[in-house]
């Protein structure tokens, strides 16, 4: 009886470590839709606005600030291959001035990203 007795013990016992050990998955999706997570250092930052100085700035009635949706009025232009050679992190966005500040603009959301100033 006693072997009985234990041998269910040990049973159960099994049984809650065997629960206790089930699986947890947990999944992270990291985004930059609307963070402005672009992260340029003040040298990069100054690399950009020396280089689209010239570039005609565009006339917005909104006020524009990182995580607004650019109106589709508004023309993005690439950002200039010589820009994305000392800055690889820039390929792929868009840009356009407003107020003397690039605004760099994610062409697939036309979402703000970060700005220049």
């Amino acid at each position: 009886m006693k072997r009985m007795v234990l041998a269910t013990v040990a049973a159960l016992g099994l049984v809650s470590v065997a629960s206790a050990q089930s699986t947890s998955v947990t999944t992270t999706k990291t985004t930059t839709e609307t963070t402005g997570s672009i992260s340029l250092a003040p040298e990069q930052r100054t690399i950009i606005r020396q280089k689209l100085a010239t570039t005609k700035p565009v006339i917005v009635k909104e006020k524009v600030t990182v995580g607004w949706t650019v109106p589709q009025d508004v023309e993005l232009s690439a950002v200039p291959d010589t820009i994305v050679a000392d800055l690889p992190s820039v390929k792929g966005y868009r840009y356009f001035v407003y107020n003397d500040d690039v605004v760099l603009v994610d062409p697939s959301t036309r979402k703000v990203v970060t700005i220049v100033e």
